[in-house]
C-alpha cells in the first residue's frame, strides 16, 4: 500500500473541512412557498426579519426563468432600485447564493418595475458561523447512586454509643457454637427431632439409677 504524499494529505484535509462546513449550512428559499415574485404581495423585508442568517448559509431564489432575475447591488442602488451597476447577476431561475462574509447583502429584480413593486431583499448576515450539532453541549452525566448510610449507633451502659454490629450467625455470647433449630411443621415434628438426643440421654440416666437402686 503506497503512502500518501504531503500535498495529497493536505488536499484530503481541506476537502473534509469543506464537507463539515457545508453540512452545517442552512438553505433559505427566498419568499418561502411564494418564491421570488411580484405576485401575491410578498413582503421580503418581513420574510428576512423572521430568519437568522449566518456565514456559510445559502440563499436560494426560485422563479420562472426569463420572467425575473436576481441582481446583487449596493445599498444605494437597493434603495433607488437602480439596476445599471450590479455586483453580480443571476438568471438561472434557481439561483443559490452562498453567504461568505457578515454584514448586509442587497438583492433586487432587474426587470423594470419589479423592484419598485417590492421584489427586493435586504439580508443581514451575522458575524458568527452557524454552530454545528457536534458543538452543542453534552448532557450532564447521571448522578451516581448515593453510598449506603452507616449503621445506627446504639447506647452503651457507660453512656457512650457504639455501632451495632450485624448479628453473628452460629455463635453465642460465650463464644460457643449454636445450632439453629429447624422450624416446626404442622404436626410439631421439628421440635421432637431437635430435642430427641437430650431426651434419650435423660432416659438412659434414669434407667441406670433405677438399676443401681435395685441392687
Amino acid at each position: 500500500m503506497q503512502r500518501m504524499g504531503g500535498s495529497a494529505v493536505i488536499a484530503v484535509v481541506l476537502a473534509l473541512a469543506g464537507m463539515v462546513g457545508t453540512s452545517s449550512a442552512a438553505v433559505y428559499k427566498v419568499g418561502g412557498a411564494s418564491g421570488w415574485t411580484i405576485l401575491g404581495n410578498v413582503n421580503y423585508t418581513d420574510w428576512a426579519g423572521k430568519n437568522t442568517f449566518h456565514v456559510g448559509d445559502i440563499i436560494e431564489f426560485k422563479y420562472p426563468q426569463g420572467i425575473h432575475n436576481v441582481l446583487e447591488v449596493k445599498k444605494a442602488d437597493y434603495n433607488s432600485c437602480t439596476n445599471s451597476t450590479p455586483i453580480a447577476t443571476h438568471t438561472s431561475g434557481d439561483d443559490k447564493v452562498t453567504i461568505k462574509s457578515p454584514g448586509h447583502r442587497f438583492f433586487i429584480c432587474g426587470v423594470p418595475g419589479h423592484c419598485a413593486a417590492g421584489q427586493k431583499l435586504n439580508v443581514r448576515v451575522l458575524k458568527t458561523q452557524r454552530p454545528r450539532s457536534s458543538d452543542a453541549p453534552s448532557p450532564a452525566p447521571a448522578a451516581s447512586a448515593s453510598a449506603p448510610a452507616p449503621a445506627a449507633a446504639s447506647p452503651r451502659a457507660d453512656g457512650q454509643t457504639a455501632s451495632t454490629p450485624p448479628a453473628a450467625s452460629g455463635t453465642t455470647s460465650d463464644g460457643g457454637a449454636t445450632t439453629s433449630a429447624p422450624a416446626p411443621n404442622a404436626n410439631g415434628a421439628g421440635i421432637v427431632s431437635a430435642g430427641y438426643p437430650a431426651f434419650a440421654a435423660l432416659a438412659v440416666a434414669v434407667a441406670v439409677s433405677m438399676t443401681m437402686l435395685q441392687y
